[in-house]
């Protein structure tokens, strides 16, 4: 039975071909001067960052450029951003890309409305007071950081991913054009993708999902299995992309209020470690977490399999779950991510510590099975 609970997304969200245009207006409307844009090279060489500057001074915003952002974005990248925006006195945030530079925009706002470093932060809800605002501008199908309070900052020192998770880094406006995701490679296409599909099953099966969740998880997991493959195939796919982006905002909708598991608890540790591509990651984890969860919520994951286009009448519950993960593999497969852990170079003596800081990942809270080290061991040795 479904007890209290909380339903957060941005304020205003722009979907569809020629979103970005809008932008611009609905930015100025809220009175901001000079914004900075948060992004990374790739997307300043390509010219996207130079769209979003044009859009920007077309209506009366001036902005500075912080295009440091690393794949797996840093403290030393949230600090370098928060330097800029103070130096440049910017009054808002605008991020531009994927995960990457929306979570480290995040941080950055964060920091500019409360102070401290950026590791006081982690955890769940520890900011006192609002973020600097905060515009997200999005070029891939898959994290949806752009609309979620989610934000995961590698903290160098440590070789962690520390899980920020606080209502405060929600984004005021989030901007989903697939004009903007046409030039993602078939590689960056389908780990985005896969984290999507990720969001969505983690929230499906979280112990805080909602029919309000519920619903957004499952229609998520039926677009993916529609059109993650045509996106990978032909990124020149308008529809494809287009209904990739309503996928993982979807998804997003789901994780942001439901929670997520110990797929995302065990990626970011992969990640912060040896800094591997989140999405890879949780592709490669996702069926081996979930087969560790089937004895708590095969139910569940029979619904998943029917909403991947399986046909589980007549089927157990633990019959349906099997088919849910074979059908996670052989989608995983199709678009070309790894078959195990041990492709990426993870190694078998760092699993003690791979384990334990898992366990205290944020995300690890909401998964319908609370384990033990040893356990998340093992799923990572099935993964390898």
């Amino acid at each position: 039975m479904t007890g209290k609970a909380k339903f957060m997304m941005p304020g205003m969200s722009l979907m569809g071909s020629g979103a970005l245009s809008d932008a611009g207006e609905e930015i100025s409307k809220l009175g901001y001067k000079k914004a900075l844009v948060v992004t990374d090279k790739p997307l300043v060489d390509i010219g996207l960052a130079a769209k979003v500057t044009d859009m920007l001074n077309q209506n009366g915003i001036g902005s500075a450029v912080y295009s440091g952002t690393q794949p797996n974005p840093t403290v030393t990248n949230v600090r370098e951003g928060l330097q800029l925006y103070k130096d440049s006195e910017c009054d808002c945030v605008v991020s531009l890309g994927g995960g990457s530079p929306h979570d480290c925009a995040k941080g950055i706002a964060l920091l500019a409305g409360n102070g401290g470093q950026i590791g006081d932060y982690e955890g769940v809800d520890k900011s006192a007071q609002p973020a600097a605002p905060l515009i997200a501008i999005n070029t891939t199908a898959g994290t949806a950081s752009e609309m979620t309070m989610f934000c995961i900052i590698t903290d160098e020192e440590r070789h962690i991913k520390m899980a920020i998770v606080d209502k405060h880094t929600t984004p005021l406006i989030a901007v989903n054009d697939p004009d903007l995701m046409m030039a993602m490679p078939k590689s960056l296409t389908a780990a985005t993708g896969m984290d999507a599909l990720t969001h969505a099953i983690e929230a499906y099966v979280s112990t805080n999902a909602t029919p309000i969740t519920d619903a957004c998880a499952l229609k998520a997991i039926n677009l993916i299995r529609d059109y993650l493959v045509r996106a990978v195939d032909d990124g020149s796919d308008k529809e494809a992309r287009e209904q990739m982006a309503y996928a993982e905002f979807l998804a997003g909708m789901a994780f942001n209020n439901a929670g997520l598991g110990y797929v995302h608890a065990m990626a970011h540790q992969l990640g912060g470690f040896y800094n591997l591509p989140h999405g890879v990651c949780n592709a490669i984890l996702l069926p081996h977490v979930e087969r560790y969860n089937s004895v708590k919520a095969a139910a569940r994951l029979k619904d998943v399999a029917q909403a991947l286009g399986r046909n589980v009448d007549g089927v157990t519950a633990e019959e349906g779950a099997a088919l849910a993960l074979e059908a996670i593999e052989v989608m995983a497969e199709r678009v070309g991510i790894p078959s195990g852990l041990s492709v990426l170079g993870v190694k078998r003596e760092d699993f003690p510590v791979l384990a334990a800081n898992a366990l205290k990942d944020a995300c690890g809270v909401t998964n319908p099975i609370q384990g033990s080290h040893d356990e998340i061991m093992e799923i990572f040795e099935h993964a390898m």
